[in-house]
């Protein structure tokens, strides 16, 4: 079972800047997508960036060319540079992470969260 335990969210006015950190409990060599999803209140979770299998990143529509997804594999680590933050990217972080075992199953894995307001 992989653990992702997140860092670094908070409260930042409009026009600001965050960086989210995600540590892995096991190598990131070995996980076939990790990122960062995020649920708003009394909305679905969604994608926010996530690094897939061949080393592809994914971003949604609402955060490209603000946010950028970086991952150190030395250190088991994902990070996601926010910047120009918005209030509707207020929002619950959750680092993400899918596996695939030797025996074909596939299991999905989430942090706890840390949340990010943004004030206007």
């Amino acid at each position: 079972q992989v653990q992702l335990v997140e860092s670094g969210g908070g409260l930042v006015q409009a026009g600001g800047s965050l960086r989210l950190s995600c540590t892995a409990s096991e190598s990131t060599f070995n996980l076939n997508a990790i990122g960062w999803y995020r649920q708003a209140l009394g909305k679905q979770r969604e994608l926010v960036a996530v690094f897939n299998s061949g080393g592809t990143i994914n971003y949604a529509d609402a955060v490209k060319g603000r946010f950028t997804v970086s991952r150190d594999n030395t250190k088991n680590t994902v990070a996601l540079q926010m910047t120009s933050l918005k209030p509707e990217d207020t929002a619950v972080y959750y680092c993400y992470a899918a596996r695939l075992y030797s025996d074909a199953t596939k299991y999905y894995y989430w942090g706890q969260g840390t949340q990010v307001t943004v004030s206007s």
